[in-house]
């Protein structure tokens, strides 16, 4: 008895000092630090930044830990919210500034938002904002003016695209909310497609609404899930959305953290809307925590077939604490594991893509889980799909023209020219129309290098550095030659992959964001080849 009360003893102490240690070391840090300020203060030879330096120091420190975990200043709150609930106040409409002096263009009205409603349209121009001009104003304070409280009022000076006319116009913002569900439809007869590109507050009964109202309009027998690009969002909305899929009370995921309260296991509490109905979820490398809570759930109890590609593997619970001055902090509270017990998040981040996703990782270093029927899945960050089917390869100057806004730009271009379309179903981009983007992208600034171009510069970069060049010189010579190809030439070359990217553009801004997601679904080979190979699925 006396060794069994020492032993409790010993490890009280243990615990204790312990405590004392990790006390003693922030203590000390912290006076370590604020004597530092105090004598830059006094005697740095100029005047001490200390709001920016400070900043620096919060950041350096916090992204020595995880990506996720960040301080957020009083005044990026608002980011946050827009960040979590994909909703602000203002008008509801993307705007386009071409340059400091110039107007506010209209890019995209959003569907029945204020400034839908009030007749604004693409290619409408701003002149003034509650009757400041906006020229040598920039496109962020140009859309700061617009934002605002719900119910205030805004006056815009504006000319319309088509007739000239300048007129005021007078609106009143409201709490603009960016939908989950990009688009809900039919992609055969009997396969409905819905596009889900977030988990904010709602979105399940969204949800669940939509696939009623598929059931009711046509004989739905398999449903696609999209949650490509999802980077995800509320973890309620994902165990509510697994809860419209499986029976009530299963295990969704569970959450394993240090501090008291951050270790749970979140289960359905809703009674299911369908367990039998065929499910895809389709995912990629963007697809990310929500949406790998919900695809790794319906994987593991072998509900649904997972394609696409590894997705991203964001396994980390973000909890916001309260600080002084009315900031916040969001930090890494726990880890998020699916039903068969498997971690989400990557094992390191030294194993990750350029794009932040996870690389390759070796099976030695990953474990073995199984499923309600017994099929073998990892872990080591990341979903993996039961069937890998690989996106289209897109070029380099494809990338480009979209990323450096040419795109874009021939779109806003494209509509002063058209006030009407045929429907999206009908709608296709001519020969003519495509020879006119070709004139307008000859005249715009955009790197239209090839990548085995690109490789080529890098090479002859490194062969200069090592003195190499000049022996080289003519083979170099050949091969730069032979990479190179005109503007124009490459554009006719690639023109299959980019009308796409021009046909989208254009829908969008006649028939709103649903529009755009149907035209993408004509030319989307992925999807396509999914619903083929899902076909001959079974789980064994």
């Amino acid at each position: 008895m006396k060794r069994f009360l020492i032993i409790i003893a010993l490890a009280a102490v243990t615990l204790s000092s312990g405590a004392q240690s990790k006390s003693f070391k922030l203590g000390k840090w912290t006076e370590i630090q604020g004597a530092i300020l105090k004598e830059l203060n006094r005697s740095y030879v100029d005047s001490l930044p200390l709001d920016r330096i400070e900043r620096a120091g919060v950041d350096a420190m916090l992204s020595d830990l995880d990506p996720y975990t960040v301080y957020i200043p009083e005044e990026e709150n608002e980011n946050l919210r827009m960040m979590i609930n994909k909703s602000y106040g203002g008008i509801g409409a993307i705007i386009y500034k071409p340059d400091l002096q110039g107007n506010v263009i209209i890019n995209e009205p959003y569907e029945n938002s204020p400034a839908h409603k009030a007749g604004l349209r693409c290619g409408d121009e701003i002149l003034t904002i509650d009757g400041l001009s906006v020229k040598g104003l920039s496109s962020a304070e140009c859309s700061e003016k617009m934002r605002g409280t719900p119910g205030s009022k805004v006056l815009f000076k504006v000319k319309k695209v088509y007739s000239g006319e300048i007129k005021d116009v007078r609106i009143t913002r409201q709490t603009i909310h960016l939908p989950d569900l990009q688009y809900v439809g039919m992609v055969t007869p009997n396969t409905g497609y819905i596009l889900q590109t977030g988990f904010t507050e709602g979105v399940a009964d969204q949800l669940r609404k939509a696939i009623i109202a598929l059931q009711k309009s046509s004989k739905l027998d398999t449903l696609v899930l999209d949650l490509r690009g999802n980077g995800g969002g509320l973890l309620n909305e994902a165990v509510d959305i697994v809860s419209l899929f499986v029976p009530k009370g299963s295990l969704v995921v569970t959450a394993k953290g240090r501090e008291e309260g951050s270790s749970y296991a979140a289960r359905t509490t809703k009674a299911p809307l369908d367990t039998k109905l065929p499910l895809i979820i389709m995912v990629d490398s963007g697809s990310a925590s929500a949406s790998e809570i919900v695809s790794g759930a319906l994987q593991d109890m072998d509900r649904a077939i997972i394609i696409g590609t590894r997705t991203f593997g964001k396994g980390l619970v973000q909890s916001l604490r309260p600080l002084p001055y009315g900031g916040q902090l969001k930090l890494t509270t726990a880890k998020y594991y699916t039903p068969s017990g498997r971690c989400v998040q990557a094992i390191d981040y030294s194993h990750r893509n350029e794009d932040g996703s996870v690389g390759h990782i070796p099976d030695s270093l990953t474990h073995e889980f199984k499923t309600a029927l017994g099929r073998t899945v990892r872990d080591g960050g990341g979903i993996t799909p039961d069937i890998e089917v690989k996106p289209h390869d897109y070029s380099r100057l494809t990338y480009s023209l979209v990323l450096s806004g040419v795109v874009e730009q021939y779109a806003l271009e494209y509509v002063k020219a058209h006030q009407s379309i045929p429907a999206t179903s009908d709608f296709s981009l001519s020969e003519a129309d495509y020879e006119d983007f070709i004139k307008f992208a000859k005249g715009k600034e955009f790197d239209y290098r090839s990548s085995a171009r690109t490789y080529f510069d890098l090479v002859r970069k490194e062969l200069v550095r090592d003195g190499l060049e000049e022996a080289m010189s003519k083979e170099l010579d050949a091969l730069g030659k032979a990479l190179d190809m005109e503007k124009e030439d490459f554009l006719r070359l690639k023109k299959d992959e980019i009308v796409p990217f021009i046909e989208e553009e254009i829908v969008v801004r006649y028939y709103f964001q649903p529009a755009g997601v149907q035209l993408r679904l004509r030319y989307d080979t992925q999807l396509q080849e999914a619903l083929r190979k899902a076909a001959g699925f079974k789980f064994e």
